[in-house]
Parts: structure tokens; sequence; C-alpha cells
């Protein structure tokens, strides 16, 4: 069965940063779009970023130029490179298997999640 295991996540200081993992099983790692989702206390889950099978990537706007999302095909793992980070980023990080190999197919099965908080 699919399984995305995420750590990475912590408590760090505004301005600092994380670089969250995800390890991937049970799936067909390389063909897939992978991404990361977060959902902070009172707000819906939103897609942060994503990365398609074939590496084009995707982000939303308050998080342009801060965070890199990355992939190694060769051991199932995902990456979310944190940045220049902002108390408003506070929130649990979700991995997020996508339906197909681009993000417009969406995604269908999300990790436990890793929770980051960022103190200003």
């Amino acid at each position: 069965q699919v399984q995305l295991v995420e750590s990475g996540g912590g408590l760090v200081q505004a301005g600092g940063s994380l670089r969250p993992t995800c390890v991937a099983s049970g799936l067909t790692f390389g063909s897939l779009a992978m991404g990361w989702y977060r959902q902070a206390p009172g707000k819906e889950r939103e897609l942060v970023a994503s990365i398609g099978s074939g590496g084009s990537t995707y982000y939303i706007d308050s998080v342009k130029g801060r965070f890199t999302i990355s992939r190694d095909n060769a051991k199932n793992t995902l990456y979310l490179q944190m940045n220049s980070l902002k108390p408003e980023d506070t929130a649990v990080y979700y991995c997020a298997k996508g339906r197909g190999s681009r993000r417009y197919l969406g995604f269908d099965y999300w990790g436990q999640g890793t929770q980051v908080t960022v103190s200003s």
C-alpha cells in the first residue's frame, strides 16, 4: 500500500530555514506528480508547491523565491527547501501523491504531516 512519511519539520525563528522530507513507498514514484500541502489552524489545506514527473514546478505566490521543491526518484524522496521563513508559514506540512504525472490531474493521497512552527 501507499505510504508517505514526512520528517524534517520543527521550530525555527523568522528568517531561518527548514527542509521537510517525504519518503514514499508502494507507488511508482518517478512517474507521478508530487506535492506539498499545508494547513494552518483554522484554515483550509492548501497546495504550496508541486513537481511533475518531468520536473516542472509550481508554487503559490506567497512562497515563490523562498521555497524550492525537488525530488530524488532513485530514493523515492521528495524535498521542500524552505528559506526566509515567516510566522505565517506556520502550519502542518503534508506530502501528497499525484493522480498522474501532472499537477492538473490532482492529488489523492497525503501523509501524516510534519509540524513547522516559525517564531517571530
